[in-house]
């Protein structure tokens, strides 16, 4: 199955969301679940931020999805980040149970970005954020764009640097957890001290 080369974009570069309208307010309520702000645009990037496990308890940069999937119409205060099982979400997912209503990490690799998305979406996730397979890398976000069958898919879905989703899962991992706690998507230019919450493996 052939998928459309996708592009290296390095991090200091501008990266466009095509739906950047803006946010509308939410009519699912989610508990930990705020309305998001009418007109709220979009950016290059959008942040969570890590509540548990707390030796990971840094504020991650992600990217939307250039040509597909939904945006964040809601602001989850709390809600689950979890890995998928398989980790690629290919297919039926082991774990799908738990992704229901929450945030589900993926990898890349094995699929299109937008299969995995639909996976996720058909799971019940929110959202998915899909982490880079390099696990070494920490500074080049990736172009996720839509393959060549014409679906769709309504969910947000965001790319993650390969560092940061690696070293989620580890925590995760030595902690015996099946799950983060996150916040997103969080304005960081409310947050002071943002950067010292960035983590301190990324390139910046």
């Amino acid at each position: 199955m052939h998928f459309p080369v996708q592009h290296l974009l390095p991090a200091a570069f501008p990266l466009l969301h095509p739906q950047s309208g803006g946010y509308f307010p939410s009519v699912n309520h989610h508990p930990g679940a705020c309305p998001l702000r009418a007109g709220l645009r979009i950016h290059e990037y959008l942040y969570f931020q890590v509540l548990s496990p707390g030796d990971i308890r840094y504020i991650f940069t992600a990217t939307p999805a250039k040509d597909f999937g939904g945006v964040f119409n809601t602001r989850y205060d709390q809600i689950h980040l979890v890995p998928a099982d398989p980790p690629e979400a290919c297919g039926e997912l082991n774990n799908g149970v738990f992704i229901q209503d929450q945030i589900a990490l993926v990898e890349r690799g094995g699929c299109s970005f937008l299969s995995k998305t639909r996976v996720i979406q058909e799971h019940g996730g929110r959202a998915v954020i899909i982490a880079d397979n390099a696990y070494d890398n920490d500074s080049f976000y990736i172009e996720m764009i839509q393959d060549s069958t014409r679906r769709t898919a309504d969910i947000p879905a965001l790319f993650l640097l390969g560092r940061d989703g690696y070293m989620i899962r580890r925590s995760l991992e030595q902690h015996g957890l099946p799950w983060a706690v996150i916040s997103i998507p969080v304005n960081v230019t409310s947050i002071p001290t943002y950067e010292m919450m960035q983590p301190p493996w990324t390139f910046w």
